[in-house]
């Protein structure tokens, strides 16, 4: 007796797809959370004011170059060769999961709890980027 069972169709995905899919979801958290910030008591006072954590132009010039590089990896994800793609991954993907741990642990606050999940959140995803890029898959020329 057989049967037809219906099975559902999978295709593999690129890893270079796989790696952009990936940055571009760690950025979607990121303006998810400086957006939620907005929600946080004072904030807004505080930006007003230029009472904040960005309060020179160093500490704003170093926060638009970290938050830069998950934006690049979207696409250079998809541009650059195997080689360079896997350490830039694997490299940037380290740091930004340890800076994001950083972020997490330092928001214990009732006010800014969503930053700790959100942080957690993209730390999985940049450690689930290093583990794909450490693992490209490999082929015999």
């Amino acid at each position: 007796m057989e049967t037809n069972k219906m099975q559902f169709e999978d295709y593999k995905i690129n890893v270079k797809l796989m790696l952009s899919a990936l940055w571009a979801s760690v950025m979607f958290l990121y303006i998810y959370g400086d957006y939620f910030e907005l929600y946080v008591p004072g904030k807004v006072e505080s930006l007003l004011n230029g009472q904040n954590n960005l309060n020179t132009p160093f500490k704003l010039l170093l926060a638009t170059i970290i938050l830069t590089l998950p934006s690049l990896m979207i696409v250079l994800s998809l541009m650059i060769k195997p080689k360079w793609n896997r350490v830039l991954n694997i490299s940037i993907g380290i740091f930004l999961t340890l800076f994001t741990l950083l972020v997490g642990v330092s928001s214990f606050s009732e006010w800014r709890m969503f930053y700790v999940i959100l942080s957690f959140l993209e730390s999985v995803i940049t450690t689930i980027i290093v583990w794909k890029a450490w693992h490209w898959p490999k082929f015999k020329s």
